[in-house]
């Protein structure tokens, strides 16, 4: 049976509450059946510095993702290891779901950069390209953005409205400066942040 099957990667380091809306709301717009989070094994062109052990990004997301029976949480990226690919990933999930129509979901950042993207006439031919605005402003561009990537054979779509827009940078920061971060993650992420003394977490003060 086809199935809207949505890829939804990156870091998630760590996974916060921005990332389930934005996860939440391609579902309710979109109609999709299933949205695969996919933590990356190495993030190419990225400082991965301050990236945790995969193990722990993975428990985090299945964590977040418990509630939510159509979010599932796949190491696809984590057990490939090296650089992840989103082609690759995409490559692999059509083998997985055959007959499944494929999504992938990015930020608007993300979206305006695609063209600097590793082969990414690939990744048009494998999956529609579903992208959230910012704010306000950003929506003309991107769906500026969008027109001009048909010339390129990808299919786009903008969602209608901004998602929270958070950033696991700053997340970090508070988390290591102690400071509130109950709007920002589940309880339950936050309670193995602090078990597991994560970003400089001081279990005392958690």
């Amino acid at each position: 049976m086809s199935r809207k099957t949505a890829m939804f990667g990156g870091s998630f380091n760590p996974i916060h509450n921005g990332h389930i809306e934005l996860a939440n709301v391609c579902k309710k717009q979109l109609s999709l059946d299933r949205i695969l989070i996919i933590p990356t094994a190495v993030t190419p062109n990225k400082d991965n510095s301050q990236m945790i052990s995969p193990l722990h990004r993975l428990n985090m997301c299945r964590i977040a993702c418990k509630p939510y029976s159509h979010l599932e949480v796949s190491d696809i990226e984590i057990n490939r290891e090296g650089k992840s690919y989103t082609k690759d990933t995409l490559k692999a999930l059509k083998i997985l779901y055959p007959d499944d129509e494929l999504f992938l979901i990015v930020g608007a950042d993300m979206f305006l950069s695609l063209l600097q993207w590793k082969n990414y006439e690939e990744i048009f031919s494998l999956a529609t390209i579903i992208a959230s605005p910012r704010d306000e402003n950003s929506c003309a561009k991107l769906l500026s953005f969008s027109e001009k990537l048909k010339n390129y054979g990808a299919k786009s779509i903008i969602l209608k409205n901004p998602v929270m827009t958070v950033s696991s940078t700053e997340i970090r920061r508070k988390i290591q400066n102690k400071e509130d971060v109950s709007d920002l993650l589940s309880v339950d992420v936050f309670k193995y942040i602090a078990n597991n003394r994560l970003y400089g977490c001081d279990f005392s003060g958690a």
